[in-house]
């Protein structure tokens, strides 16, 4: 059996002679677009403002606006006069995104009678036969006269095509015009297949002090449509969405160059209670295309790095001995968003890449962390991985139940021990945090502590040079 793709593209063709209800209406294309604004959402949302240039006839009449988002939530589309506010009234709309291809209109036929032409092979003489169109799932059956076929070569000729079926998705309205004829109008609908990210780009300096840090805006446009010389803004925020059952989805760099201070290629605004970014230019988004609009740059902004050591309060509980050997460290920088950090503007939400220059000046990935929405004044903290050269081996080294016979009035004694080792060749301080449960009390240890939380016990252990530093410390914890 052939299928339908296998004979289709060499001799498909549709007749298009018969009157349908397309000739009747008006259409606007992207030809009588005088300007489109795009605000975009972080959770693939967009607001799209379509303006055109119309010449509308008086009363009642059909207006086919072409070229929206094949995305487009329709129950959300609302036409204006910008010239004659008031003037135009939407009596009915229908969105047509069910797009003509020849898969799409031999399915509209099914039940329907087509034409057949075949040529044969010899004579070249063409023969006409009418079928009716039964199924065209996976290929097509017809049946042509008595019999049924599948798989038929030739040319299948359709008597037009289907008011429902365009080119381009279509958003048609009955609208009811008591204005001029010609209006300047604008459309604006939400949509999906627009959506916006940050990406983060900074490179640590020669001391693990400072970094340089560029953040690009990517966007991403898989609605349907392109969207030229937009005015662009995007919406940074967790914007609450009442969730909805979607009819249909179509299928689907190193840092710039360095400033003194955080600059921003975007005007940044409040907006309720989000922040609102607005291009200074007009960008094209096309179809099914990503690109990346620069959003900050900031040199020479202040950073920590810490290792840290990071416990578990389920040994606090029980006698259980050995609690590793080569525990890895984690690696951490974090940096403050502020002006006097060299920075202190709002950054959305996204993922910060960290580089860091070799012996030879070539930059070298180093690790990469997620980030949410961070306002001006606050700290941003990254994990880039784990330490080769810092490891740490850790035991229980006491434990005595001295009260309680369960788990919910329990009172024990332990003690622990901790050797942390470093192979580098120049001494590093490693953050030791242990969430020690219930309530609690340090008996001994070999150095002093913090406190960090109320459950959470905090050293700083300074380990030499390819050399090893021992914490030990006793508790006692009351449950």
């Amino acid at each position: 059996m052939r299928t339908l793709t296998r004979f289709c593209p060499l001799v498909f063709i549709a007749l298009l002679g018969s009157a349908s209800a397309q000739d009747a209406e008006q259409r606007s294309t992207l030809a009588d677009q005088q300007g489109v604004a795009i605000t975009i959402y972080n959770s693939d949302l967009a607001l799209v403002k379509d303006q055109r240039q119309l010449t509308l006839r008086p009363g009642a009449s059909t207006l086919a606006f072409r070229d929206v988002s094949a995305r487009m939530r329709a129950e959300t589309a609302l036409m204006r006069s910008l010239t004659a506010p008031g003037s135009l009234t939407v009596l009915e709309q229908n969105f047509d995104f069910d797009l003509l291809t020849p898969q799409t209109l031999l399915e509209k036929y099914v039940g329907r009678q087509v034409s057949v032409v075949q040529t044969h092979p010899t004579t070249g003489q063409e023969t006409v036969e009418t079928a009716t169109v039964l199924a065209a799932n996976e290929g097509v059956v017809l049946k042509i006269a008595n019999r049924i076929e599948t798989g038929v070569p030739g040319r299948l000729v359709f008597g037009d095509v289907p008011g429902n079926l365009r080119d381009r998705p279509t958003l048609v309205m009955s609208l009811n015009n008591s204005g001029a004829a010609q209006q300047n109008v604008e459309l604006s609908y939400l949509t999906g297949g627009l959506s916006w990210r940050a990406d983060y780009v900074a490179e640590l300096n020669a001391a693990d002090t400072q970094l340089d840090i560029s953040g690009w805006v990517t966007l991403s446009n898989t609605s349907g449509a392109s969207y030229r010389n937009a005015r662009l803004q995007l919406v940074a925020g967790d914007v609450n969405r009442v969730a909805e059952q979607q009819v249909r989805r179509l299928p689907n760099v190193m840092a710039a160059p360095a400033m003194a201070m955080a600059k921003t290629d975007m005007a940044q605004e409040d907006l309720f209670e989000y922040h609102l970014y607005t291009l200074g230019r007009p960008t094209t988004i096309a179809e099914n295309q990503t690109k990346q609009v620069l959003l900050l740059t900031g040199a020479g902004v202040p950073v920590r790095k810490e290792l840290l050591l990071r416990g578990s309060d389920y040994y606090y509980r029980s006698s259980v001995g050995s609690l590793g050997q080569k525990i890895k460290v984690g690696v951490f920088v974090e940096f403050d968003n502020k002006e006097t950090a060299h920075l202190g503007l709002p950054l959305p939400k996204g993922v910060v890449r960290v580089y860091k220059k070799d012996s030879a000046g070539n930059a070298q990935f180093v690790g990469e962390d997620n980030i949410d929405h961070t306002p001006k004044n606050e700290t941003v903290r990254l994990k880039l991985g784990e330490a080769f050269d810092v490891t740490a081996d850790k035991k229980q080294t006491d434990f005595k139940k001295l009260a309680g016979d369960s788990r919910f009035n329990a009172m024990v004694e332990s003690a622990y021990e901790i050797v942390l080792k470093n192979a580098k060749k120049e001494a590093v301080t490693v953050t030791v945090q242990e969430p020690v449960p219930g309530d609690w009390r340090m008996l001994a240890e070999s150095q002093p502590h913090t406190k960090g939380a109320s459950n959470t016990v905090i050293w700083q252990v300074r380990v030499p040079a390819e050399g090893s530093s021992t914490l030990t410390y006793r508790t006692l914890v009351r449950y």
